[in-house]
């Protein structure tokens, strides 16, 4: 059931993302183009606290007009290590620097139309630094309880794929 792809040519290019529509050969035989974006990887944390709650962000996501919680989350840099870009955008979106981080899961939150790559770390604790560098990025920052997500994720508040993918893991390893 494997599909082959014949060529792919690009319909636009920039700094973040590449857009490409691709030739591709169904198992059948049949050949239909499919168009596919191509991203720079990004890596986030999910950080806890020895009280049980989960550092998120209340923002603003305009391409859906829609608000919601989401773990600290960002582009990784060229020739950054992903849980170096994890630990970065943790800080610069919370002002909490987080402890220790390790690997939890990697998510490819839409792979049907894109290569995106997400690289999601855990940490315990973190260490309050200071406000936001990037104040843009949430329209506030919360500890919330662990045990609060699954009823947000029913409500709706939050929707972000990688977001709920890693937080529900955590929860299932709680």
């Amino acid at each position: 059931m494997r599909w082959q792809v014949h060529s792919e040519e690009p319909l636009y290019t920039d700094r973040w993302l590449d857009v490409r529509v691709a030739d591709v050969e169904l198992p059948d035989g049949r050949h239909l183009d499919h168009r596919l974006i191509r991203t720079a990887p990004g890596a986030g944390a999910v950080v806890t606290d020895d009280r049980h709650r989960v550092l998120l962000i209340w923002r603003h996501r305009f391409i859906t007009d829609s608000w919601g919680w989401e773990i600290p989350i960002g582009k990784i840099e060229d020739d950054e290590e992903p849980i170096a870009a994890a630990a970065r955008e943790v800080e610069e979106e919370t002002g909490w620097r987080p402890v220790s981080l390790r690997p939890l899961l990697c998510v490819q939150p839409t792979n049907g139309i894109s290569d995106s790559v997400h690289h999601i770390f855990r940490a315990d604790s973190a260490t309050y630094i200071g406000p936001p560098t990037e104040t843009w990025e949430a329209e506030r920052i919360e500890w919330v309880p662990l045990t609060d997500i699954g009823d947000l994720v029913g409500k709706g508040d939050i929707v972000s794929g990688t977001s709920m993918a890693a937080l529900l893991y955590v929860l299932t390893k709680s």
